[in-house]
């Protein structure tokens, strides 16, 4: 008996200490490999943290096998817009947006958490309502090592956002970088790009980045552009002056020499969803005569912002204290309860774009005793409070201290469907990601924090029919990272970063609704960042293999 013990003993130590070529083996899937062809049946090895081999594996071993029959094998997806940093700290897991198959989350909309002076340090650190954490970084770079130490299950990547930039040396005031100032925050661009970032990012809707005229814009991108940064951008319109702003865009990358991509291509409000052909028609002649434009999008008909976007940029020079203490003016709350019926012509009125108040879907407050509004309509919660809808709006912004997360119902699905099918659009949450749990539960959500990404796989594509599996694929991992201009990563390819999804296409399917946005997407069953799985049979591994993604032009 004794020697049978013994015999067991050294055999169960001769398997463990194999030396097996590979680490893991995903067997028997169908292999998408992210360029839009026809999938094949292969199977795919992982050593350390890279695609080692595709192919026939039949007779090789690994320490450890995956049995993929029936499956779909594909690069993991890149979200080009996801609201994820302070979310992070929170909880690195990244439930939310693992779950559908993300592997890469990109930040940078106009704000990114560096560079930051002392005040904006400060600022940072006291507008903690929900998720608390030290800001013991200064610079873009520092943020996302930082990241890296914390541990998160997600690649991150940035691109530095010109309203931080402009901030940094400017404050919130409505008014011109003077020469000196302007030559500051291109080094601050520079410092970005050397440190990682992928170019600059704006959102010109809002102020400050309001008040940025074009010129400024073109000189920040030059200053990205040695570094092979792009330009990327909510532009300064979404509706009435669409077309004017992706001009204004095209502009900016052609002067500049940069990529050009635009944030959450839509166009908003009813009156102008007929401009998108003449969008689509604009952006490929740019790319005919061979500037270099593309653009990104989520898979909803309602954006979320504040309700602050119901007011002109003028109201708000000098940021939100400013305008908090205005709306408490009668005469000038008078004025803006009027405004924000008007249809505007120099501003984006994202109210008046919505139609009616009933269009408008409260989110987030920072302030407990208002969460019972969350999920309500504007209309719904006027009439809660026996007031007027516009009236509502103003009262919850001042009692709140906030802007007020709302969604704003403006888009047409068959624009969505259309813009899904646009070979070079890629996709982005315009979300934090998120989990049904804790602190995530203190606001509500718009349900493209949970499902995004699965909408295409599943709703758009097996559903609708409105592209085949293998080009949705192509759409969420390769374009998304050839307009990265990052390397290794968006194509299952030998010697690539083995960031890999094993899911059921049949199956997947988001849950997240309006009333009820804290839902798990499903069908994603297996999942690797950098080679290290962190979604097994479907749930999560707790495994943080994340990485900093950096630009081409990093240095540091």
């Amino acid at each position: 008996m004794r020697k049978l013990c013994w015999l067991f003993i050294i055999g169960f130590a001769l398997v463990s200490c194999k030396n097996y070529r590979y680490d893991t083996i995903i067997r028997n899937g169908w292999v998408y490999d992210g360029n839009g062809g026809t999938p094949v049946k292969a199977d795919v090895a992982i050593k350390n943290d890279t695609i080692a081999f595709i192919g026939d594996l039949s007779k090789e071993d690994a320490r450890n096998i995956v049995d993929a029959k029936g499956m779909a094998v594909s690069p993991g997806f890149i979200n080009m817009l996801s609201w994820s940093p302070v979310t992070l700290i929170e909880d690195g897991r990244s439930q939310g947006e693992i779950r559908e198959g993300v592997t890469l989350e990109v930040f940078g909309e106009g704000e990114s958490m560096g560079p930051l002076n002392a005040k904006m340090k400060k600022d940072m650190q006291d507008d903690q309502p929900i998720y608390k954490f030290n800001v013991d970084w200064n610079s873009l770079g520092e943020y996302m090592h930082s990241m890296e130490k914390r541990g998160i299950s997600c690649n991150i990547a940035s691109y530095v956002g010109a309203t931080t930039i402009r901030t940094y040396v400017i404050g919130e005031d409505n008014r011109d970088p003077t020469p000196a100032e302007l030559e500051q925050m291109k080094g601050l661009v520079k410092q970005a790009m050397e440190e990682g970032a992928l170019g600059v990012g704006t959102s010109l809707i809002y102020p400050p980045a309001f008040f940025a005229k074009t010129n400024e814009l073109i000189e920040l991108c030059k200053a990205a552009a040695p570094y092979g940064g792009g330009y990327i951008s909510h532009m300064r319109s979404e509706g009435n002056k669409l077309n004017e702003a992706v001009e204004e865009l095209i502009t900016i990358a052609k002067e500049a020499g940069v990529h050009g991509e635009i944030y959450h291509l839509k166009a908003a409000g009813i009156a102008n969803w007929g401009k998108m052909d003449s969008v689509i028609r604009r952006v490929e002649r740019a790319r005919k005569e061979g500037i270099d434009i593309a653009a990104n999008m989520y898979t909803y008909t309602a954006g979320a912002t504040g309700m602050t976007a119901a007011f002109p940029p003028s109201l708000q020079d000098g940021g939100f204290g400013k305008l908090w203490q205005r709306l408490q003016d009668p005469k000038i709350r008078a004025e803006m309860k009027k405004t924000m019926t008007t249809n505007a012509t120099d501003w984006e009125n994202l109210y008046y774009g919505a139609g009616s108040a009933d269009k408008v879907l409260l989110l987030g407050f920072r302030r407990d005793s208002l969460f019972k509004y969350a999920g309500k309509s504007l209309a719904e919660v006027a009439k809660m409070r026996n007031t007027t809808p516009e009236d509502a709006a103003i009262d919850l912004i001042i009692q709140d201290s906030s802007r007020v997360e709302v969604a704003y119902f403006l888009m047409s699905e068959d624009n969505v469907k259309k813009q899904i099918a646009l070979p070079w659009v890629s996709f982005g949450s315009d979300a934090g990601s998120m989990a049904p749990e804790g602190n995530f539960l203190k606001q509500s959500s718009h349900p493209r924090a949970y499902g995004n990404f699965t909408r295409v796989i599943g709703h758009y594509s097996r559903d609708e029919k409105v592209l085949p599996l293998e080009k949705a694929i192509q759409k969420l991992a390769k374009v998304a990272a050839t307009n990265l201009h990052i390397q290794k990563r968006g194509e299952l390819k030998v010697g690539n970063y083995a960031d890999i999804l094993v899911f059921d296409p049949a199956k997947v399917e988001d849950h997240a609704t309006y009333e009820n946005p804290h839902q798990y997407s499903t069908g994603m069953i297996h999942i690797w960042v950098n080679g290290t799985q962190v979604l097994k049979d479907g749930e999560h591994t707790n495994a943080k293999p994340g990485r900093f993604v950096k630009g081409s032009g990093a240095k540091m």
